[in-house]
């Protein structure tokens, strides 16, 4: 069975690993989320991910952070979905909770987190919300 929406099947991994308190969780490998993947990494969002090769296929481990025992992602939320894409110029791109947390965009210049955006001053495609 085909995914429709792969980041957001991604997200919501991400969100239920969080919940239950694990240190790791498993999701099917791709680019798009390998770039998404790497902006959380950078923001400090998550502890790191990995490329596993089973077989034939490609997977993620992705080992989720938490701090005094909470969760460091708060709220993980699809913006731009296959059924409604959303756009924005970087001047009209609002901050996440008065500046503490981040959009992810895919811009021209790859997927990148909304303050190497705006340094870029480049707009793009809004993947999603994650305070």
């Amino acid at each position: 069975m085909a995914l429709t929406d792969p980041l957001g099947d991604m997200l919501a991994r991400i969100r239920n690993g969080q919940q239950a308190g694990k240190a790791a969780i498993a999701s099917p490998a791709s680019k798009l989320r390998m770039n998404v993947l790497e902006v959380l990494k950078k923001e400090g969002y998550i502890r790191g991910y990995e490329v596993v090769e089973d077989g034939n296929k490609r997977n993620l481990r992705i080992e989720l952070k938490y701090f005094e025992g909470e969760p460091v992602i708060k709220t993980i939320d699809r913006v731009s979905k296959p059924g409604r894409r959303v756009y924005s110029a970087i001047k009209d791109l609002g901050k996440v909770r008065g500046g503490l947390g981040i959009s992810i965009l895919s811009t021209p210049r790859g997927v990148m987190s909304d303050t190497e955006a705006r340094s870029a001053n480049v707009g793009g495609e809004v993947l999603c919300r994650v305070f």
